[in-house]
């Protein structure tokens, strides 16, 4: 900022942007009117807009990078699923009716084994899209 003649004005403002004012100018430690000074200069800047445009950019492609992953986790997550129960149903056969009170007790042991495995895999932040970029199985 330019020093020496200044040209004195008078600013009316909402009394919550007021205090927002007096909070910022403690914080950074500098006086309010060097703050609104640098915040006009900033606005009235010719590349103001184009600085503020590359920075609105820049958030929207990480942005987008990050929607692109949920995108592939996702669709990994789908394929894996509809594998499994493809998979499942065409390696089991329906149980007779003689047989079902085992395979439900069964069933659920293997359940809670596969809950605890889960548990375990998570907990450890190895993920199965980290396993399938790396070639692990």
């Amino acid at each position: 900022m330019k020093s020496g003649n200044r040209i004195k004005h008078t600013f009316r403002l909402p009394p919550d942007i007021s205090q927002q004012l007096a909070e910022f100018a403690i914080r950074k430690r500098a006086t309010q009117a060097s703050i609104v000074e640098t915040a006009i200069a900033s606005f009235l800047s010719p590349d103001g807009s184009e600085r503020m445009e590359a920075a609105v950019t820049r958030r929207l492609d990480r942005l987008t990078k990050q929607n692109e992953r949920l995108e592939f986790q996702i669709e990994v997550t789908n394929e894996t699923l509809a594998l499994f129960v493809r998979f499942w149903l065409t390696a089991n056969p329906p149980l007779p009716e003689s047989a079902r009170a085992a395979a439900q007790a069964q069933g659920k042991e293997r359940y809670e084994g596969f809950i605890e495995a889960l548990a375990r895999k998570l907990e450890s932040g190895s993920h199965l899209v980290d396993d399938l970029h790396s070639g692990r199985r």
